[in-house]
């Protein structure tokens, strides 16, 4: 195990063996998990679930734990995948499926998934709204659990459906800009708590308002940095395609 490291999650193999016993936010992401878990559903017979950026399969092996047909992780890194394979053979866990991919490569899936969860994943990428279009085109069937570090304020403004230049009768531009509620992804140019792949970091209204955008509809918000959403109509879809990434086909180069 120990050639594995260094280990992100921190998984319980029983026995007092944990991979990542020191690690700086204690059982994780077992805590943080039990935040939210209620909202999925206690019986995932029949359902196929797609864990991007799967890390070492904590999620994909809960999803497996609750009769998931079909489980799918996937991470660009394959250290993760090593350690995924790890920890499902040690814990006994048969039947998930683990592949190096990038999101941004999903179309290569040729196919749906009743779940996907995207956690932890969105504020590691260069493009994150481009991510969560790709999923939406690709791969989400149904429902998604999102997950992300958010900064600024919990509030949420209800900002306009069509942004003016001005305000009206005046040359000033509109002050909502300048609220701490309007939806901002703020943008880390350098480390983040040590780690040079925190890129972005949204508020509250920001994370709400690029799922929106994407096309998927809120349907809980269990905890502050967790949403479970459903697949809905991408906004103006019918102006053309949003997600300008190109689509390739499984098994292409």
């Amino acid at each position: 195990m120990t050639e594995l490291g260094p280990w992100f999650q921190n998984i319980d193999l029983g026995d007092g063996v944990r991979t990542a016993e020191d690690h700086f936010l204690g059982d994780y992401p077992a805590f943080k998990y039990r935040r939210f878990a209620e909202v999925l559903p206690s019986d995932m017979s029949g359902m196929s679930v797609l864990d991007l950026g799967c890390n070492a399969g904590f999620y994909a092996i809960e999803m497996k734990r609750r009769g998931a047909d079909r489980v799918l992780g996937v991470d660009s890194d394959e250290r993760y995948l090593a350690q995924a394979e790890f920890v499902a053979e040690a814990l006994g866990i048969d039947g998930i499926e683990y592949r190096k991919l990038s999101v941004y490569d999903v179309g290569r899936l040729g196919e749906r998934f009743d779940l996907v969860l995207f956690m932890g994943l969105l504020y590691h990428l260069r493009h994150p709204l481009l991510a969560l279009d790709l999923i939406r085109e690709h791969v989400a069937g149904d429902l998604m659990l999102f997950q992300t570090m958010q900064q600024g304020t919990d509030a949420v403004l209800q900002v306009p459906s069509d942004h003016p230049f001005h305000v009206p009768g005046t040359s000033r531009p509109p002050d909502y800009f300048d609220n701490p509620a309007y939806p901002r992804l703020h943008f880390i140019e350098h480390s983040f708590a040590g780690d040079w792949t925190n890129w972005w970091a949204p508020n509250a209204a920001c994370s709400e308002a690029m799922l929106r955008a994407a096309g998927f509809s809120i349907e809980a918000h269990p905890e502050p940095e967790v949403y479970l959403c459903r697949i809905a109509d991408v906004p103006y879809a019918q102006r053309g395609p949003v997600a300008v990434y190109p689509a390739r086909g499984a098994g292409s180069d």
